[in-house]
């Protein structure tokens, strides 16, 4: 049996298109036909919730309406403890995956809704989606006499008086909350914005196009999955060259653009574009900036030495001429003289 799997498994890899990746995780997608939940990367990949608080996520996102998804209820199907799974529940909250909400029936019971939503995010363009409207109880159907056999005989209390009859208002009382407003959700297939545009440099020089062209076409020694077509390589040309306008090194562009490739890859020239669109470098500072924001300190005038004429010491002065002993045995000499 062991031979057999790993026989499947070798097969499988081999199947895979492009070379497997050096390191990291290798992913054989098998597409599911059946018994399956959609759960998107933003839970999955959620960098504030715990994997506790992501499996709990997906196993309720998993099951059907108007099943139990409390402590006890999960802690039923599932080795965590109710701490672990209380724990986990209090953080899908948070984030806003969990939501609890008191609801009050038309008998006037008061009763706590659990709401699952699957894109939080989208709820912030729509604050009224949290609001769940009331679910009324349907009323109880007529009994239908069967063929041939008479109608059964309403209870006075329920028997409805003839339309020539007036019949009196009901009492008065605390009218029942009116149903939240519904708001209409977006359509899954809503047409998204435009991607943004490919950079291109303030100056196209024939240097800059030289240089770009230059290393697009370099790019498939180090990943051949980047192997571009001659119009794709034109078109990518612009984006490159605003990098280079930039002062980027041209192994900064090679690394940005070959590292951590997707296995398969199925548009190179897609790929290239996006990631020279979102992780273009800002410009360089504008020459002397640094004078401009850094902070004035106030400037020490240095003397300068001089050399003493009369005995060729060093000392400071802003002229030349004699040092302080020089300028002191000379004036006693003067005034002895006198």
């Amino acid at each position: 049996m062991d031979t057999q799997q790993n026989t499947a498994l070798t097969r499988a890899l081999a199947e895979l298109p492009g070379p497997l990746p050096a390191r990291g995780v290798v992913h054989i997608v098998i597409p599911h036909t059946d018994r399956f939940t959609v759960v998107g990367n933003h839970l999955a990949q959620h960098p504030g919730l715990s994997c506790t608080a992501i499996g709990i996520a997906v196993r309720i996102q998993s099951l059907p309406q108007g099943a139990k998804v409390g402590v006890k209820a999960l802690a039923a199907h599932c080795p965590e403890g109710e701490k672990r799974i209380a724990a986990a529940l209090r953080e899908l909250e948070a984030v806003g995956y969990l939501h609890r909400l008191r609801d009050r029936l038309p008998n006037g019971r008061i009763i706590t809704r659990t709401v699952f939503c699957n894109q939080p995010t989208a709820l912030t363009h729509h604050p009224r989606h949290a609001a769940v409207p009331p679910h009324p109880a349907a009323p109880d159907p007529a009994p239908v006499p069967a063929p041939g056999l008479p109608a059964p005989a309403l209870s006075p209390a329920l028997a409805v008086p003839p339309p020539s009859v007036p019949t009196a208002p009901p009492p008065l009382g605390p009218a029942a909350p009116a149903p939240a407003p519904s708001v209409p959700v977006p359509h899954p297939t809503a047409r998204k914005p435009p991607p943004p545009p490919l950079p291109h440099p303030r100056e196209h020089t024939p240097e800059l196009d030289r240089a770009a062209t230059a290393l697009l076409s370099d790019l498939r020694r180090n990943a051949p999955d980047l192997t571009l077509s001659e119009d794709a390589s034109r078109q990518l040309t612009p984006g490159v060259a605003a990098w280079l306008e930039r002062d980027t090194h041209p192994d900064t562009i090679r690394h940005t653009l070959t590292t951590d490739l997707p296995h398969p890859l199925r548009h190179p020239a897609k790929l290239l574009k996006h990631r020279l669109t979102h992780l273009l470098p800002p410009p360089p500072p504008l020459p002397h900036a640094h004078d401009l924001t850094a902070p004035t300190r106030p400037r020490t005038a240095v003397t300068p030495f001089q050399t003493c004429d009369g005995c060729d010491r060093a000392f400071r002065s802003p002229t030349p001429g004699h040092c302080r002993d020089c300028r002191e045995t000379r004036t006693a000499y003067v005034q002895a003289a006198a």
